[in-house]
């Protein structure tokens, strides 16, 4: 019984840590939450130094 409760809560745990941090990634937008961001060579990275100068 306490079994089921911990995997039960580590896997709503996980879920809800994983929605925050997709919300939290969406905020940013496209470009800025991307994992490659510093390598890729699309339009948003050019928008992005464009804005910050």
């Amino acid at each position: 019984m306490i079994a089921n409760i911990l995997i039960g809560g580590a896997i709503f745990g996980y879920a809800g840590w994983a929605f925050y941090r997709f919300i939290k990634k969406s905020k940013e937008g496209k470009c800025a939450a991307c994992s490659i961001k510093n390598s890729c060579s699309s339009n948003c990275s050019v928008m992005e130094e464009k804005q910050v100068k």
